[in-house]
């Protein structure tokens, strides 16, 4: 794998997060969870390609999906982490658009998981509002985006959901703290640069993801704000992933490669090479005419054999 692919950074980056938030934040995940859920993940990843018959494809993206879901989804149970890494990596080869998978892997897996699995939840508050905590994500999102190519979505998003929350603060007449309180959200600033920035799941075009991200903005504002829902921005973006084949079926444009000038991997399009069918040469030349023979059965060809000369 080369070294400007960028899903090789996401992963050191989303390892040192998940480390430092069980090492310092005292996450309420266990070992054993984490170990399941890469376990099954892998595996199912495996299986997919074996069935499919894919090649060229690796594991990074299963790798990163197993982070996110270790990263998300709390559970008082050890299956319900394995079981929603089997639906959100088992999804990417079955819930396709004309090549593209629909749902990013690890929001459909955590949005599943607690809504469907018992004695399973998402904890957004777990990374609190320190402002070192945020600068980190700042920092280390801003290089994951600028390296796939993708900052434009992060920051077009940012800006959709906090101006929206500074119109609130002005409307209401709050203080500033409150808007600032949202910059150190270390939830919002992991989903802004992690997971709506991934390039498999969002619009091809440039205007289509910077209208994306303000459909995701404007679900999340108004699932928190008016609706009064938990959980605002991963159930946003859950909603506005079937939106994606519309805006590449608007403006089409060529598909993200992880890296550049690489033909994309089976594992990735997961589409099969057509089937090359066996052709002979054939000679281009073209046949010699045939030479025109007179119809001696014809009675007007006998009438002019037998007229006098």
């Amino acid at each position: 794998m080369k070294a400007q692919d960028a899903r090789l950074f996401q992963i050191l980056f989303l390892g040192s997060l998940l480390a430092a938030g069980v090492a310092l934040r005292d996450f309420s995940v266990k070992p054993a969870q984490v170990a399941l859920t890469f376990a099954t993940g892998l595996a199912t990843q495996a299986l997919c390609v074996r069935a499919l018959r894919l090649s060229r494809v690796g594991h990074l993206s299963a790798i990163i999906t197993c982070f996110s879901l270790s990263l998300l989804l709390r559970a008082d149970n050890l299956w319900a982490h394995p079981a929603a890494a089997v639906v959100a990596i088992a999804a990417k080869f079955v819930l396709r658009v004309r090549g593209k998978h629909v749902f990013n892997p690890g929001n459909l897996g955590a949005i599943l998981g607690v809504a469907l699995l018992p004695g399973a939840w998402i904890s957004p508050g777990q990374w609190g509002h320190e402002a070192a905590f945020a600068g980190w994500f700042f920092v280390l999102g801003a290089v994951v985006v600028q390296r796939a190519r993708r900052a434009d979505i992060s920051w077009t998003f940012l800006a959709f959901y906090l101006g929206a929350l500074a119109a609130r603060v002005v409307w209401l007449g709050q203080r500033w703290v409150v808007w600032t309180h949202a910059l150190e959200n270390g939830a919002l600033l992991l989903f802004a640069f992690f997971m709506i920035s991934d390039p498999m799941t969002i619009p091809n075009n440039r205007r289509g993801r910077l209208l994306y991200a303000a459909l995701v903005a404007a679900i999340a504002y108004v699932w928190q704000f008016t609706l009064h829902e938990k959980n605002a921005l991963l159930w946003a973006l859950f909603l506005a992933s079937p939106t994606v084949p519309l805006w590449d079926r608007l403006w089409p444009a060529p598909r993200f490669q992880w890296t550049p000038n690489q033909r994309p991997p089976e594992g990735d399009s997961h589409e099969r090479p057509p089937h090359r069918h066996r052709t002979h040469a054939r000679e281009t030349q073209p046949s010699p005419p045939i030479p025109l023979r007179p119809r001696f059965g014809d009675p007007r060809v006998r009438a002019l054999l037998d007229s006098p000369a």
